[in-house]
């Protein structure tokens, strides 16, 4: 009678306080396809369907914003808002004759959207929308999207626009490679100033409201079309790991991405070795210093499973002695980091200086010799 009763209780406080879930249980994640993708070490966490060919509504304008920030870089030119220019959907609400620069643009794209923005960076960066996408297919291939084919600079619906999760995770990256890209993904809101008319000014607030959910988040880019569904791109940092996140056509975005989060840092930590400051003198033999200094050529990042940054093995293997000449950036060593007896990298150690042979030292009768032999 006493365990019934211990059973009964269980039972009741099973459903009263329900078993939290743990951070390293894998989520159930609603999208028809995602990729949770490391960064740092290229590897794909989790996913579904990462290859599948699909439409990507304007999480598209990630690559036009990249576009659009690397012309800017060296030319940001102002942008007149023509007829040509105009498109339905979401909109930055440029008006007929307006002026803008070319980061405004991106702006207008990155905050809200805007599928003005895109028609009309497309158009001033290459003449028209079809002659922008043949840029956008080659910068594509560049970053290795196999499975990517771009029509229009907006995400607007056309058969022939698709991308996969794995793609768009590869994007998002090349993306956060750039400064001016990172900087405005991570803005939750931009002020635009027009130069024509003069005095107009707008701030513009992001669409993607992971930047206020997620501590961690450092951009992204959101996408709906009633074809594609919802799609979210984002990027979250923690402790030296960076994820990027993607889900397409999925209705619970949001908390998606946050629950994929959760369980990639949960799941993956960054050990740092701090080795680019090493420095070591071995011996030289026939040198005029009877050492060289060697040093770690770089610091090695290294992600490893959740926790397990102390686990991580570090052996330095250095020559016992150089002989001269010795030119700076020759390597007589290196450092391997590994882990359960798998090598995981392996860093050079270079010398930091030069180092030239040591001159014979004639006697004084050869000098003497010296001065009287002609020829």
């Amino acid at each position: 009678m006493k365990k019934w009763l211990a059973f009964c209780l269980s039972l009741v406080l099973l459903f009263a306080f329900p078993v939290p879930v743990r951070a390293e249980d894998t989520p159930s994640v609603s999208a028809e396809a995602f990729v949770l993708y490391c960064v740092e070490s290229g590897e794909i966490i989790l996913s579904k369907n990462e290859n599948k060919p699909m439409k990507p509504a304007s999480t598209t304008k990630l690559m036009t914003v990249l576009l659009t920030l690397e012309e800017a870089a060296t030319n940001d030119r102002l942008v007149t808002f023509t007829r040509e220019m105009t498109a339905e959907g979401s909109s930055m609400y440029l008006k007929l004759g307006e002026r803008v620069r070319l980061s405004d643009l991106a702006a207008g794209m990155m905050m809200v959207s805007g599928n003005d923005a895109a028609n009309a960076a497309a158009i001033a960066l290459d003449g028209s929308m079809a002659r922008f996408a043949e840029r956008m297919n080659r910068r594509a291939a560049q970053i290795g999207m196999a499975n990517t084919h771009f029509v229009t600079p907006s995400g607007l619906d056309d058969d022939r626009h698709y991308t996969t999760a794995h793609d768009m995770a590869l994007l998002m990256t090349e993306g956060l490679q750039n400064k001016d890209f990172a900087a405005l993904t991570f803005q939750k809101s931009v002020g635009v100033a027009f130069a024509e008319p003069q005095g107009k000014q707008i701030t513009y607030s992001n669409h993607n409201r992971l930047l206020r959910l997620y501590d961690d988040c450092i951009g992204g880019k959101t996408g709906y079309t009633t074809a594609a569904g919802r799609c979210l791109v984002s990027a979250a940092r923690r402790g030296g790991v960076t994820l990027v996140c993607v889900t397409l056509n999925d209705r619970n975005d949001w908390n998606d991405h946050i629950a994929l989060f959760d369980y990639g840092f949960a799941h993956r930590s960054a050990y740092q070795s701090g080795d680019g400051s090493l420095c070591l003198d071995i011996p030289c033999v026939g040198g005029e210093k009877d050492s060289v200094a060697v040093m770690g050529e770089s610091d090695a990042s290294l992600i490893v499973p959740g926790g397990r940054e102390a686990d991580v093995v570090r052996k330095i293997y250095i020559d016992s002695f150089v002989y001269a000449p010795v030119k700076k950036g020759d390597a007589p060593g290196h450092i391997d980091y590994s882990l359960d007896g798998k090598l995981l990298k392996s860093v050079p150690l270079i010398a930091a200086e030069d180092v030239t042979r040591k001159r014979a030292k004639h006697g004084l009768w050869k000098r003497i010799k010296e001065l009287f032999t002609y020829g």
